[in-house]
């Protein structure tokens, strides 16, 4: 072994999380901060605990609810544009007015005719 090139071993190094929890350890450096610990941790607790830092939270989920929601309304875009075609397909056979239908099952789920 070399002499002068290891660290100093600490072997009371204080680990402090950012809930409060400290133990002791066995480190190259005297004190440790760290974010999450096995006291705090959702895997460990088996509960979700938020910390919302400047409203990140409340931003990530409003942008979830917003892709939610256009995700469904296209899907029920899509659903009403086949619904539409297939109604004008009818009509066009029977000879009727295939506008006409097309627009009464957009109508059916508020959807403008365009």
């Amino acid at each position: 072994m070399r002499p002068d090139i290891h660290p100093t071993y600490y072997p009371n190094a204080k680990v402090t999380c950012s809930c409060g929890a400290s133990w002791t350890t066995g480190s190259t450096v005297p004190e440790i901060r760290t974010d999450v610990c096995s006291s705090c941790h959702p895997y460990y607790t088996g509960q979700q605990r938020i910390m919302d830092t400047a409203g990140q939270v409340d931003r990530f989920m409003k942008r979830l609810e917003r892709r939610q929601s256009e995700t469904s309304r296209r899907e029920i875009e899509v659903k009403a544009r086949k619904e539409a075609d297939d109604a004008a397909r009818k009509a066009r056979a029977r000879g009727d007015n295939p506008e006409a239908a097309a627009a009464e099952v957009l109508a059916k789920y508020e959807l403008n005719a365009s």
